[in-house]
């Protein structure tokens, strides 16, 4: 294809930009967009896979065809199959009325599947037969309906790793994967970076009523040396922020440091050591690291207490344990023998208002035998109770379940608000209540 019919599809479609990698998928994208075939695009959040799905769609036959964009992982588990496909009256509770799905409304046209991989199971079996019969069910119905309807899915996920863990079936992967197009990510487009930025710029400047910003040779050089992970979406909030707030109209390198999100370098490296997890997960090993650290501090205190080590040797082998808390070097070299080998318990007389502790069924933290050897400091450190010497589960399921019960508890087992709390779609809070037995 010649460049200029290129520069003639960014054009008409927004589309700003010269690198190779972009220009290829372009060019894909006019090919496959004359025939009839299924389209799988890939690529970043926030990298315009949207604008090649309209790019398909308007330069095929059925550009006059309806085309609707549909967001897989935002429509609840219980309620993609008839927003899809369509439901009978009375089929599930709520449905007062017969409704037209996705695929009949658009009969003639193109649907685009973004998020495809967030797709319940079932619904993949629906959607092949789809794509081979180019018919469907309604919820609720036993009638067959036909349909013809042109579908490009998309994805910022790998697929077929979902396929090898059978979260996606791989009859649809790779009738879906027909002609594949590769968005790049912003990171990999080079000047396309300081294009799209000044763009926005432009934008944004109208739309404030104030100059548009401009890049000093150093600026510029942050800014496309910058990652990313946002991709566009990430640029342009970037160009109204400083659209909005800046007075000072030409951007030095202080000013675009100060915008550019710094990364935190305990996340930094737990990401290098735990490749392929994803945020929640991080967070989850994060706390389970606290709270081992936590489990080890309980068993150095009862061994000291019992004498069975002494604090130099604690110090010696558990160093991470007590960063910054033994500065003072009196503190961590005891100077009586007797300290080396034991542990000294003060004798502060207890405050008379104060009643010990009792211990429960649920809850026994040490156990001693009387009032009077606790006012005495006398313990019976034979006959103490060991508190959680049994390694703690770090099992991510088990917490997950547990924040779930929470949340729901706390919302009244309303699952839109509990989802909300949790940070998830409530498409997902569904499949995890059902993963885990929790619809009971």
């Amino acid at each position: 294809m010649e460049n200029r019919e290129i520069l003639s599809i960014k054009q008409r479609f927004g589309i700003i930009g010269n690198a190779p990698s972009l220009n290829h998928a372009i060019q894909v994208a006019t090919q496959v967009a004359a025939t009839d075939l299924t389209v799988m695009i890939t690529g970043e959040s926030g990298s315009g896979k949207e604008s090649f799905s309209k790019i398909i769609h308007q330069l095929s036959a059925r550009k006059h065809g309806k085309f609707i964009a549909i967001n897989c992982g935002a429509i609840p588990e219980g309620t993609i199959d008839s927003e899809l496909f369509g439901h009978e009256k009375g089929s599930f509770t709520g449905a007062n009325e017969a409704r037209k799905g996705y695929f009949e409304v658009t009969d003639g046209g193109t649907i685009f599947l973004d998020e495809i991989g967030e797709m319940p199971v079932e619904t993949q079996a629906r959607l092949l037969r789809v794509l081979e019969n180019k018919e469907f069910i309604r919820v609720g119905s036993s009638k067959v309906m036909k349909t013809d309807v042109r579908v490009v899915a998309a994805t910022n996920v790998n697929l077929l790793k979902n396929v090898q863990k059978g979260k996606f079936r791989e009859d649809l992967y790779y009738r879906l994967n027909t002609v594949p197009i590769q968005v790049p990510p912003l990171r990999e487009r080079g000047n396309d970076i300081e294009l799209l930025f000044r763009k926005f710029a432009t934008d944004f400047a109208e739309q404030y009523h104030v100059q548009p910003l401009s890049l000093t040779s150093e600026s510029k050089q942050i800014l496309i040396n910058f990652p990313f992970p946002g991709n566009i979406r990430q640029l342009k909030n970037l160009a109204e922020q400083m659209s909005a707030l800046e007075l000072e109209r030409v951007v030095e390198k202080n000013t675009m440091l100060k915008y550019l999100p710094s990364r935190n370098n305990q996340l930094a490296v737990l990401e290098k050591e735990d490749a392929g997890l994803n945020e929640r997960d991080l967070l989850y090993k994060v706390l389970f690291d606290m709270r081992q650290d936590m489990t080890d501090l309980k068993k150095i205190v009862l061994q000291l207490a019992k004498g069975n080590t002494n604090i130099n040797t604690v110090l010696q082998d558990h160093p991470q344990l007590f960063n910054g808390v033994m500065d003072d070097k009196k503190a961590a070299t005891p100077t009586t023998p007797a300290a080396e080998t034991s542990l000294t318990v003060r004798q502060n007389p207890t405050p008379t208002s104060y009643t010990p502790p009792r211990p429960t069924q649920d809850n026994q933290p040490i156990i001693i035998t009387s009032d009077d050897e606790y006012q005495n400091n006398t313990y019976d450190i034979d006959n103490m109770v060991e508190v959680d010497e049994e390694e703690e589960s770090l099992s991510i399921e088990k917490k997950e379940k547990e924040l779930i019960i929470k949340a729901l508890q706390k919302n009244n087992n309303k699952r839109k608000y509990a989802a909300q709390d949790l940070g998830i779609s409530e498409r997902t809070l569904y499949r995890k209540i059902k993963q885990y037995e929790l619809d009971e």
